[in-house]
């Protein structure tokens, strides 16, 4: 008999399982690599449109730097002025209550200007007496605003008699029309009668009582930021 011939060794294949992981990953790597490279030519691509079609309307990058300035200005400018009512808040005048109800009307007047001279209103003119027409101080505020303001000078504070509406009658009849008012006011450390109060808000003027008084001549805040729907500020004066 013929001896048995052997079979040739098979040769061992890698597991079909390895193979087909080792594409999948290669695929996976390869189109995170196109999807990237697609993204740069999109974002370039828009990229060259936006730039491309800013300098054929040219006017519109112009148009944009002008609100950025004056967006820019107006918050530097109102940065200042915050900057220049704190400094004078802390070095400025200040007025107990019981302080104010001791003065003289003329001299309580006066005081009136000097709170509105510490808020920033460098023309703050005391301007009462006979024949005033209802303003007893005049001032502009560092926003370009006039203000018209009626004393009115309780001896006895909250005891004395109440400020009515015959008052703010006579102010609503002369501070717009004759003085040219942007806020009219009646500042008093005494009381104001409901009535007056519902009359002044009707025609837009504005009330200070003893406790706004007392708030604004401790000097925690300019008067225009304890008052409520003032006017907005007009356009930069040389007071701003």
């Amino acid at each position: 008999m013929s001896p048995r011939r052997r079979r040739p060794a098979a040769t061992r294949r890698p597991p079909v399982r390895r193979r087909t992981r080792r594409t999948r990953r290669r695929q996976q790597a390869n189109d995170r690599l196109i999807g990237l490279i697609a993204a740069t030519v999109v974002a370039l691509a828009l990229a060259a449109a936006v730039v491309n079609w800013l300098l054929a309307h040219w006017w519109i990058l112009i148009a944009i730097g002008v609100f950025a300035a004056l967006a820019g200005g107006g918050w530097l400018r109102q940065k200042q002025q915050r900057a220049q009512w704190e400094t004078v808040r802390t070095r400025g005048l200040r007025y107990a209550l019981t302080q104010l109800d001791a003065l003289h009307h003329a001299r309580f007047e006066d005081a009136v200007r000097e709170l509105m001279r510490r808020d920033g209103c460098q023309d703050a003119v005391r301007v009462g007496g006979g024949g005033d027409l209802g303003a007893d101080v005049k001032a502009t505020d560092p926003y370009g605003r006039r203000w018209v303001i009626q004393c009115k000078h309780r001896r006895a504070g909250l005891s004395g008699s109440a400020v009515g509406t015959p008052d703010f009658q006579v102010l609503n009849g002369t501070a717009r029309q004759v003085h040219s008012a942007d806020i009219a006011v009646i500042v008093t450390n005494g009381r104001v009668t409901a009535p007056a109060i519902a009359f002044a808000k009707q025609q837009r003027l504005h009330v200070v009582d003893r406790q706004t008084l007392g708030a604004w001549a401790a000097g925690s805040r300019p008067l225009w930021e304890l008052l409520r729907a003032v006017p907005p500020p007009r356009k930069p004066t040389p007071l701003s």
